[in-house]
């Protein structure tokens, strides 16, 4: 072993020379830097002067605000790639320690930490801390680089005692991490074989020379330990597995046994079916989230323990911000593998990735219990959690509740005192005490409203500890927190009281109840009743009807008085309504007075058309309506109103009238209801646009095939920005939808599913996610001025940003508000902390995660006697209510209308308040008599 080691050493001696050499940094003597440096002259030095003051100053920054938030991921990467280039080697090792530390390290950063403490290390004790150091980089991630350099760097003491042994030893260890990774796990194999083929070499005997008995041992035992990494290699599936056997061949004096070669087959086969996932992974863009998690349903149909935790962590290595990824990883591993360091690893990667996800935590917690980790480390751990930064205030709830299950499993509740019961009372009060003081100071709640953990104390102490008097303190603490008005609290403390407690107490706490509960008063009188109905006597019975009849009483008389105040309001606002409406006509008819004309035939029948007072019949008019079963006039959503629901009378000497001549001929735009798939509704244009359907073919064109554009115009011929755009295939029309809210000609279009109302009452259209998302952030308070690029610029310095979306009105108008969308979590929290009262143009804005208030849906089954009262209101879509969409009824037809009848345009109209007499059909009119009846009011 002797001869090979140094034969071995010597034989390795120029790989490693020549890797240290590709390890010198720029600028060091090898490298020739100097005499480039020479040639300089006093100007370049003179700015490489002011530059290394610059760096000087942006470190000390750095540090400074490392000081003020140790948890600034971007700003550990900035201080240590600053220290590198000015080669402060003391500074660059603290600084790298301080965030391993903190954070796991990926790929890039351990090698380039490794390679800096290899060049500096020359003595044995130097080389033992380069080892430590490896052996902490290959904790974070599997990475095959990582053991490969490794590997190759402990080949460099296998002259001293046991060097041999070692290096394999690091190499087996490596090759059960990342031996089976198919496109990196060749590179492994072949290093160690070619190890050990140095080995052999330096055992052969000098040539002519016999060998000896321990010689000839010696070579037959290094010629099967080359033999057995072949086999092993080609049983594995990897990449190239084909030249590894025709060298094994090459290699082999021997003919391949069967069984190596059925084997091989084997593997040969399960990499055809890996190729698939492998390749989509290779052209896949990062994270590649989608990619691996298929190949991770692969791996799992499989059911290989050893390839199903490669692949994961594989995926985590590229995904390590993924607190589900995490989450179903470590629920694999407790679940099948159950190996104690291998699932507290895990979970510990998982939470230093993640660690403001409080699922990982209480998994952690519960991981450690189970291997019966020390109570010690477990209350450590558990401190760390509620130092890592959770972004909401339930979640420490659920870590607090987490460690006191912990806590409670621990006792022994046959013992009337211990050591474990004060710890679980203690700890009881503390979580109290924390969600009152530190949690309700940061976010302005305790995030525990209903006091579970209270409860949760009290249920210990009374059924497991026998101490009602302690339960009863917690409860009568937990009412006095506003819970007193809610019959579901009173009810949880009467189920204790009538478990563990007495009847004496149960009734206190019934009437108690009666008293004070406001939401479900009947509920808590009917226990109170069937309380005293099986337990009570007759003076409990007549005492608990006294009480509950009192009550209900008063609380009838409560309703009753709301009703009516609320009916007395929407009276008034019905009152307030007509007064305004009557107003505005009696306003628009002084104005029409003024412009009075005499319609000719064609103009009175065509306004009766579009009244709909008369039935449809082909005039001679330019203008008419189409007679199509199962079509629907589209116009009729949006119309001008006023005296004959025109403005004026015809003037063909005004230039602009005969520009909109031709619109004025065209026929009512029509729509078949059986082409909404693939139809889109475009809305929210500009008026003034001068040709609508080339401009809008324009934008339309890329999404597919348009089969036709129908902007919808005025009967005066003026646009009246919404159209309606027909593909020819359902796919185009829903590429198409991509484009709402471009901004064309200064203004936001909307580009919605064509979907009749009428039909589809509760439709909404709305692209924006209304509940919390972790990793965007909702930013108000900006400048009007403040472009999109701009805020990016602010935003980028933080993270990722992947969107950035401002918002504005129908107009196109920015309204000061912003959503910024992270790629992760963990960048979207830090972004929260560092820009929350940050200064933008003398504007302070305010940053917090997206979490939009839910959106209150009408309620369209109103049966309340208020409701009887009030003016009846329309159900607008997701965008509100349009600027010209308007009733095509006249107001005093709206005053003799049936209430509850729907306009074809699906608005409800008004229903009188004060009229007694039943409705009667209107009597068709013309549009003389329309105008001759609302000159005289």
């Amino acid at each position: 072993h002797k001869m090979a080691a140094a034969g071995a050493e010597a034989a390795a001696a120029a790989a490693v020379a020549e890797e240290e050499k590709k390890r010198l940094p720029e600028g060091d003597p090898e490298s020739g830097a100097d005499s480039e440096e020479d040639e300089g002259d006093s100007d370049s030095s003179g700015d490489g002067e002011d530059e290394e003051k610059e760096n000087e100053a942006e470190i000390q920054r750095l540090e400074e605000q490392l000081s003020i938030n140790a948890f600034d991921y971007n700003c550990h990467l900035d201080l240590i790639k600053l220290l590198r280039q000015e080669g402060e080697l003391v500074k660059l090792r603290r600084a790298r320690q301080k965030m391993s530390e903190l954070f796991p390290l990926t790929e890039e950063i351990w090698l380039d930490w490794l390679k800096d403490e290899i060049k500096m290390a020359s003595e044995s004790s130097e080389r033992e801390k380069v080892y430590e150091l490896f052996e902490r980089a290959v904790k974070d991630y599997i990475c095959p680089e990582i053991w490969l350099e490794y590997a190759q760097y402990s080949i460099g003491g296998i002259g001293q005692e046991g060097g041999i042994e070692k290096v394999r030893s690091i190499f087996e260890r490596a090759l059960t991490a990342v031996g089976l990774h198919v496109t990196k796990g060749t590179a492994l194999w072949e290093a160690y074989r070619e190890f050990e083929n140095a080995i052999l070499e330096t055992a052969q005997p000098a040539p002519g020379s016999v060998p000896s008995p321990e010689q000839q041992q010696m070579l037959c035992s290094q010629l099967e330990k080359i033999d057995t990494l072949f086999r092993r290699q080609l049983g594995i599936p990897l990449l190239d597995m084909e030249a590894s056997y025709a060298e094994y061949e090459e290699w082999s004096e021997d003919p391949i046994p069967e069984t190596i070669i059925k084997n091989y087959k084997k593997a040969l086969q399960q990499l055809e079916k890996c190729k698939p996932y492998e390749e989509a992974l290779l052209g896949a863009e990062t994270p590649k989230l989608a990619e691996y998690q298929a190949y991770i349903d692969f791996e799992m149909k499989a059911g290989d323990p050893a390839r199903i935790q490669l692949i994961y962590e594989r995926a985590l290595a590229e995904n390590c911000l993924v607190p589900d990824l995490w989450a179903r990883y470590n629920q694999y591993l407790d679940r099948q593998l159950k190996v104690k360091e291998l699932v507290l690893s895990a979970h510990d990667r998982a939470v230093r990735n993640c660690p403001w996800t409080v699922g990982l935590w209480i998994r952690y917690l519960l991981a450690m219990e189970r291997h019966k980790v020390d109570h010690s480390v477990i209350s450590e751990t558990f401190e760390k959690a509620l130092n890592a930064g959770f972004i909401q205030a339930t979640d420490y709830v659920e870590i607090w509740q987490a460690y006191l299950d912990y806590l409670r499993r621990r006792v022994d509740f046959t013992q009337d005192s211990s050591k474990e019961l004060e710890e679980l009372r203690s700890a009881f009060a503390r979580a109290v005490e924390y969600l009152k003081q530190e949690v309700e100071e940061r976010f302005s709640e305790s995030g525990d409203p209903s006091c579970t953990i209270m409860q949760n104390w009290a249920r210990v102490e009374a059924r497991l500890c026998n101490n009602m008097q302690k339960a009863r303190e917690l409860w009568d603490n937990i009412m006095t927190k506003g819970n007193a008005k809610y019959a579901n609290m009173w009810l949880e403390y009467y189920n204790l009281e009538r478990a563990h407690g007495d009847t004496q107490h149960c009734r206190k706490a019934l009437h108690r109840a009666v008293q004070c509960t406001s939401d479900y008063p009947e509920h808590v009188c009917e226990v109170l009743l069937t309380l005293e109905r099986i337990e009570g006597t007759l003076e409990d019975w007549d005492a608990a009807v006294q009480k509950t009849e009192t009550r209900l009483a008063r609380v009838n008389e409560q309703r009753a008085k709301a009703a009516e105040k609320e009916a007395a309001l929407a009276k008034q606002e019905e009152e307030k309504a007509e007064q305004r409406k009557q107003a505005r006509a009696e306003k628009k008819a002084s104005k029409k007075a003024k412009k009075t004309r005499i319609g000719d035939k064609r103009k009175a029948d065509e306004e009766e058309d579009e009244w709909g007072q008369e039935e449809e019949a082909e005039q001679p008019s330019k203008r008419h309506k189409g007679d199509g079963d199962g079509l629907h006039l589209e116009e009729d959503m949006e119309v001008e109103t006023g005296l004959f629901g025109r403005s004026g009378p015809d003037k063909p000497d005004h230039p602009k009238e005969k520009a909109s001549t031709s619109r004025k001929d065209m026929p009512k735009v029509l729509h078949d209801s059986s082409k909404d798939s693939v139809t889109v509704f475009v809305s929210n244009l500009a008026y003034t646009m001068a040709d609508p359907e080339e401009k809008l073919k324009e934008h339309f064109e890329s999404c597919g095939e348009v089969a036709e554009i129908r902007p919808v115009f005025s009967n005066r011929g003026t646009f009246r920005g919404y159209c309606y755009v027909e593909f020819k295939e359902e796919k185009a029309a829903l590429q198409a939808l991509s484009l709402d809210r471009k901004v064309v000609e200064g203004r936001p279009m909307f580009v919605s599913p064509c979907v009749d109302k009428n039909k589809n009452p509760d439709f909404k259209v709305f692209r924006y996610s209304t509940t919390l998302e972790k990793h965007k952030l909702f930013i108000s308070g900006l400048p009007f001025s403040c472009t999109k690029e701009e805020l990016e610029e602010v935003c980028k310095a933080h993270g990722n940003v992947k969107d950035i979306r401002l918002v504005t009105n129908r107009a196109g108008k920015p309204k000061g508000l912003a959503y910024v969308e992270y790629e992760n979590e963990a960048q979207a929290s830090q972004a929260v902390l560092k820009m929350d009262g940050l200064t933008v143009k003398d504007h302070v804005i305010k940053v917090a995660i997206s979490n939009p208030p839910l959106r209150k849906l009408p309620d369209r089954a109103e049966t309340s006697r208020a409701s009887q009262f009030a003016v009846p209101r329309q159900i607008y879509g997701a965008r509100g209510k349009g600027r010209t969409q308007l009733s095509m009824m006249p107001r005093a037809l709206q005053r003799q209308s049936n209430p509850g009848v729907k306009a074809e345009n699906g608005m409800v109209q008004n229903s009188p308040a004060t009229s007694s007499k039943p409705p009667e059909d209107p009597k068709k009119m013309s549009n003389a008599d329309f105008a001759k009846m609302l000159l005289q009011k």
